[in-house]
């Protein structure tokens, strides 16, 4: 194929971001296709596509049309959490190849269908984590791959973002979050920092995750800023006096079958400021984001001396980037910077791209997806049973104990000669 097509399904915040600056700015793709259930974003994404020199494509409200379409190769699915599952299952019953954004998975049936139905049309799925590409959380793969924390026994990381706004805002802006914390109580976004802590794992191939516990704490922050909220009450009087399920702050702890330990965290309707907290533990250091700090045994940057001194370690991290830090990010000018949360989103579509063209694994397949999503559905299984235990079922039938490990990016030589 000269250029590769794609239907975006959902256009609204994310599907936007990702249309305008990934889509259209990359010579490899054509959009012929816009989908969404309200009609004045079909046109915005149709005039988006002519202004940037594009030819007119196909609009709807209906993604069906957008599946059946012979002018579409490829399906971007950016519409709501509800329906990515529904909409990437039938694309792949027409052959179409999946983009599916992130997000949870409302039960474990949708995923065994989604899994089944891979099985069965073998249609290209990949899951559009874009925090999989970011530059820390491979600093640190790139690190783990050489062997400088010893052997990982502990990772964690948290979607710990102020949504407050975004959220009771729901009814206004036309976005889905707010029913979605009315009515339930869950992770309901672990995928951003689950998901590169599953790549360092290696799960799914010779690693898997066996079981998880969560618990959550009272809903309190959503009604307290709406309380306070006059020009909130204005625009939307439902909300006015509206009560919560969602806590505010979920923990998740994930037991693997290497023995290792993972912490989770949502963290999004109490003030704060962004962060994943990804952390990193091993037997001869750690990683920290937020203070993008590397600790070693014996470095000279920390080790045993350092141990009662973080200022020792603080932001550290860069000092490791040329030995460690993977060529795809070496080579990133300041405008990819600019773009795409940070530069992730265009490598990850450069890495969706080259799989599609050279006919390789996706570098996050559907057995990836299916594992991360489940966290959601049994992460509200196990609140509703006031932190029951609950068992991370293998989507790989088995197969996790002899596929081989496979990164998202190549980091080519800089964590195989630094051993």
């Amino acid at each position: 194929m000269e250029k590769i097509r794609v239907g975006v399904v959902g256009y609204g915040k994310r599907g936007r971001s990702i249309t305008n600056v990934v889509l259209l700015e990359n010579d490899d793709i054509a959009v012929t296709a816009v989908c969404d259930l309200y009609e004045d974003r079909v046109q915005m994404g149709k005039d988006h596509v002519i202004a940037e020199g594009g030819a007119e494509p196909f609009g709807t409200t209906d993604y069906i049309e957008v599946l059946k379409r012979d002018d579409v190769d490829v399906v971007y699915v950016a519409c709501s959490w509800e329906d990515h599952v529904k909409v990437a299952i039938g694309a792949m019953k027409y052959g179409k190849i999946v983009a599916m954004e992130v997000g949870g998975a409302y039960s474990l049936e949708e995923i065994d269908q989604l899994v089944k139905t891979y099985e069965e049309t073998k249609t290209p799925i990949m899951m559009m984590e874009n925090c999989c590409y970011n530059r820390e959380e491979l600093l640190a793969t790139s690190m783990v791959r050489a062997g400088k924390y010893g052997r990982v026994v502990h990772c964690s990381g948290a979607y710990a973002h102020d949504l407050r706004r975004e959220v009771s805002y729901g009814n206004v802006i036309r976005h889905y979050r707010l029913r979605n914390y009315i009515n339930r109580n869950c992770d309901n976004y672990p995928t951003h920092e689950l998901g590169p802590i599953a790549k360092l794992l290696n799960i799914n191939r010779g690693n898997r995750m066996i079981s998880l516990v969560s618990v959550a704490s009272c809903a309190a922050g959503l009604e307290e800023y709406i309380k306070g909220n006059t020009d909130l009450i204005e625009k939307d009087p439902t909300v006015e006096g509206q009560r919560f399920k969602q806590g505010d702050i979920v923990h998740t702890i994930i037991t693997c079958a290497g023995g290792e330990t993972i912490l989770l965290k949502l963290d999004t309707t109490l003030p704060r400021y962004y962060s994943r907290e990804f952390t990193v533990r091993g037997t001869k250091g750690s990683y920290h984001m937020d203070t993008n700090a590397v600790y070693l045994d014996g470095d000279s940057h920390g080790g045993l001396e350092a141990a009662d001194n973080a200022a020792s370690v603080l932001n550290n991290a860069k000092e490791y980037e040329a030995d460690y830090l993977p060529p795809v990010w070496l080579g990133m000018t300041k405008t990819d910077m600019e773009n795409g949360h940070g530069g992730m989103d265009p490598i990850m579509w450069k890495y969706f791209i080259d799989a599609i063209r050279n006919g390789k694994e996706m570098p996050i397949d559907v057995y990836d997806a299916a594992a991360w999503m489940a966290i959601t559905a049994l992460s509200e299984r196990s609140i509703a049973l006031g932190g029951a235990p609950q068992c991370i079922p293998d989507y790989t039938n088995g197969k996790w104990q002899y596929r081989k490990p496979m990164d998202v990016v190549d980091f080519g030589e800089c964590a195989i000669n630094k051993k």
